[in-house]
């Protein structure tokens, strides 16, 4: 059986290309497991746990590139290990390359695929720290980090509808999709409007 996995971080990624690139390997729908979750370690990634688990002796799992199954080299070999314990052959399509534990792997790409491993770890790390250079510089330079807050004028108009959701039968969840104003800033500038005006 042919079996594909696909993973996007929350933040950037195309998950539609690396599913288009596994339905060419004629992997039906049902048959590919996907997820949104940063590489940065194997745990809680369910479908990855869910695929390992399905997979069977003989079944093939094809998976667009590397660093899309794991970025540290550990969790690589880890991975791939559990898959050629079971008799799975894994298949890179980007990088070319299969792995099969029926059949001796080329030593060439033994090696191609620890070397591309390390630089999938490397490139995170390098990522990692550039993020934490470009944080400790805002700070030095005295800006502020986090989520910028809500606009006073969008506030202002979900407590008037907090007001009045009674007669225009609004519910909380309604005004917060219409204001953009999260549920937790609601509640706490309601809290201190009834603070001041009970003072």
């Amino acid at each position: 059986m042919k079996l594909g996995y696909a993973r996007v971080s929350t933040v950037g990624q195309d998950l539609k290309t690396q599913q288009e690139k596994l339905l060419k390997q004629d992997i039906e729908e049902d048959y590919l497991y996907i997820e949104k979750k940063t590489a940065t370690t194997t745990r809680n990634r369910e479908a990855l746990k869910d695929l390992i688990k399905n997979s069977r002796k003989g079944d093939i799992v094809y998976i667009t590139k590397i660093d899309r199954l794991a970025r540290s080299i550990i969790d690589l070999n880890n991975v791939m290990n559990e898959f050629l314990k079971k008799g799975v052959t894994v298949v890179f399509i980007d990088n070319n390359m299969t792995f099969s534990a029926d059949a001796k792997s080329d030593p060439m790409q033994k090696l191609l695929f620890n070397v591309l491993g390390a630089f999938a770890e490397f490139e995170r790390d390098m990522i990692v720290n550039r993020t934490t250079e470009g944080k400790i510089r805002a700070q030095q330079a005295g800006k502020k980090l986090g989520r910028k807050g809500q606009p006073d004028q969008q506030i202002q108009k979900a407590l008037r509808l907090m007001n009045k959701r009674e007669d225009n039968n609004l519910s909380v969840s309604d005004i917060v999709k219409a204001t953009g104003v999260p549920k937790a800033t609601l509640y706490k500038k309601l809290k201190e409007l009834k603070k001041g005006t009970s003072s």
